[in-house]
Order: structure tokens, then sequence, then C-alpha cells
């Protein structure tokens, strides 16, 4: 490696640092990563407990609701992971600082991918043991096609809490609640808990747009039919290019105008 690359990894890695001290020294953050998702897979636990005694096909395909609902979180945590990293440099008025450093907008941006990455790997993590603990029920059962939706899942994830961030960078905290919301909108296109074909014809037409569709198609195939589908797995990858693309390029360049009009300074609590 060069110096410059050496020099750009210690700068990435000094904000993963950053994040890592302040979850090291505030547990309820840590409790928050595991809390939700746990919330959600007990419910959804549940929820499917009883349905196995009044369907016989749930009973077969019961793996589908709780292989839903963990890899919907690696979506969700994914997303708000980034942004509740961003958000955190911004609450703390640390932005400014961040960028009259040597810190270029790109190294900001990989810190940020890795933080939410670390972040999604606890909460998901701790709520897939406890899904085995309580249900009898490992994720692990998907097989390697897991590791295609994770990564399908957490990169689309990346590429809508970079274009939150950039929002929030250009409208203030006034948009913070962005990084809550933006996420649920694609959640019923997404075919997180049923198949596409339910959908209206409008709707359908949406969710082909969306990588997470077809992750999710792809995961009821696993479990249902017992069927990998690499066409599903092409499809969604290529979506998650432009995506990102996107979301990078619309942060950047709401990075840029913020800096021009010297809103960094300006946001914070």
């Amino acid at each position: 490696m060069t110096a410059e690359a050496i020099a750009s990894a210690r700068r990435i890695l000094a904000i993963v640092l950053r994040h890592f001290y302040l979850y090291r020294s505030s547990w309820p953050r840590v409790v928050e990563l595991v809390y939700w998702p746990t919330m959600q897979m007990a419910l959804w636990g549940f929820i499917t407990l009883f349905l196995i005694t009044k369907s016989s096909w749930i009973a077969q395909a019961a793996g589908v609701l709780l292989s839903a609902v963990l890899l919907w979180d690696v979506l969700f945590r994914g997303q708000l992971g980034l942004s509740l990293s961003f958000l955190e440099e911004m609450w703390s008025r640390n932005l400014g600082h961040l960028f009259v450093s040597p810190l270029r907008p790109a190294e900001f941006v990989a810190a940020l991918v890795l933080a939410s990455l670390i972040r999604t790997v606890i909460g998901v993590g701790g709520a897939s043991i406890l899904a085995y603990a309580m249900f009898d029920y490992s994720i692990l059962s998907l097989g390697l096609p897991l590791i295609a939706f994770f990564l399908n899942l957490i990169v689309f994830g990346w590429s809508i809490g970079l274009m939150v961030s950039g929002l929030i960078l250009r409208h203030g905290q006034g948009a913070e609640s962005l990084a809550w919301a933006a996420i649920f909108l694609i959640q019923p296109v997404s075919g997180v808990y049923y198949p596409i074909d339910v959908l209206p014809e409008v709707l359908q037409a949406v969710s082909k747009g969306l990588p997470s569709s077809y992750v999710f198609e792809g995961m009821r195939a696993v479990v249902i039919d017992g069927v990998f589908r690499s066409d599903f797995l092409a499809y969604a990858a290529g979506l998650n290019l432009v995506y990102l693309a996107i979301g990078a390029a619309s942060f950047v360049a709401h990075l840029r105008l913020a800096r021009n009009r010297g809103l960094i300074l300006q946001i914070g609590e």
C-alpha cells in the first residue's frame, strides 16, 4: 500500500474507532442495537407458533416469517445504522471539526458504512441467537444464499441511508424523521411477509425496481421450494449498484452544497 492509501485507511478507522468508543461507554446504545430486532423476532415468533397450530401450509413453511423478520432487520438496521452514525456526528456538532481535517468525503462515507455494518451484525446477530434459543430456528438454515441475501439488503440499506443523510445535511434537523420513516416507505412493496403477486399491478411495477423485493422472493423460494433463484440475486445486485451510486452521489452533492452555504456549522443539538 502507498503512504496515501495508509493515511486514508487510518482516517477511516479513526471515525469507526470514535463510534466504538461511543458505544463502549454507553450501554443503553448497545442495548438499543439488540432491542428492536429482538422484539420483532419475539413478536413474529409467537405469531408463527400460533399459526402453526392453525394452518398446515404454515406448518411446512414456519421459517418464512422468522426469516423475513430477520432479513428485513438487516435492511432496516443497515439504513438506520448509517443514518444514526451520521446523526451522532451532527448532534455532537462534530461535522465542522471533521471536515476541516484531512478527512475526505469518500473516507467519511466508508467509515459510516463500516459503523453501520458493525451495528447491524450486533443487532441482527443477537436476535438470531435468541430466535434459535426460543423457537429452535436458525437463520443459518438458509445456507450459502443467506450471504447473498445479507449483502444485497445491507447495501440497499446503505444506499437509502446515504440519501437520507444527504437530505439532513441540506435541510437540517427538520429532516431527521426521514432516518426512521424512509425505510418503511418501501416495506409494503418489498414483499417482506407476502409474495409480490398479491400487490396491485401498479405496485408490482414499483416492486420490480427495488432490490429488496427480489431478495425476499428469493428467500421464500429457498425456504418453501428449496430452490436458490440466481436470477433474483442478479437483478438485486444490478439494482444495488445503481442505488448505491445514486446514494453516494447524492450525499457528496449535498455535502458540497452544505459546505458552500456554511450549513455544516449551523446544525447540531
